[in-house]
């Protein structure tokens, strides 16, 4: 009976010496751990007609070069689109330029997958500024964008702004056979 105390005495002392240095070395590197999004979405003035379109960015920070991808999943297109208007915050002050903003057919990323454009949709793209300041983005197809499962984003290649907040995107959309652009939904960014 004592010899068998003695050996686990013995073996626990064996394996803390293993296993305490073993966690204070791996310490330090638990400090790069990618911080964690939470699914929790807030939203202004949330009521039954408006409508959360899904949006990716890579970066989140103040003054960093930012990649932001507003997508248009087959769900939130009930036709084929002629025109999409993507409505700019006047809090947004971040600098577009044509030749940093595309539109394209893209995978959604997730789990496995990162978000990619897969082709590019040849467009007009316009950049529109009101007298109030309120700012737009014009997107003309060469040729509409059909119903089908295809998912479809506009990608703006930007500065993100110096003050940090959350941002209100509205899209538009002008229908095949209609004169005026109807309500597509909203997506929020977040700047921390």
């Amino acid at each position: 009976m004592l010899k068998n105390t003695r050996k686990h005495n013995l073996n626990f002392k064996i394996l803390r010496f293993l296993i305490i240095p073993t966690f204070f070395v791996s310490t330090p590197f638990f400090k790069n751990i990618q911080e964690a999004n939470a699914g929790l979405e807030f939203q202004w003035n949330q009521d039954s007609s408006y409508r959360r379109l899904n949006w990716f960015q890579k970066e989140n920070r103040r003054k960093f070069r930012n990649t932001i991808y507003f997508f248009f999943r087959p769900s939130d297109r009930k036709s084929d689109l002629l025109k999409i208007n993507l409505a700019i915050p006047k809090t947004f002050k971040s600098t577009l330029k044509n030749e940093k903003i595309s539109f394209c057919k893209v995978r959604i990323g997730g789990f496995e997958n990162r978000t990619k454009c897969l082709e590019d949709i040849p467009a007009d793209i316009e950049i529109n500024t009101d007298e109030s300041g309120l700012r737009s983005v014009d997107i003309y197809p060469y040729s509409p964008i059909p119903i089908n499962k295809e998912s479809y984003a506009i990608v703006l290649k930007i500065f993100n702004p110096k003050k940090s907040g959350l941002f209100q995107f509205h899209s538009f959309g002008q229908p095949k056979g209609q004169s005026f652009s109807t309500y597509l939904g909203s997506s929020t960014i977040v700047i921390d």
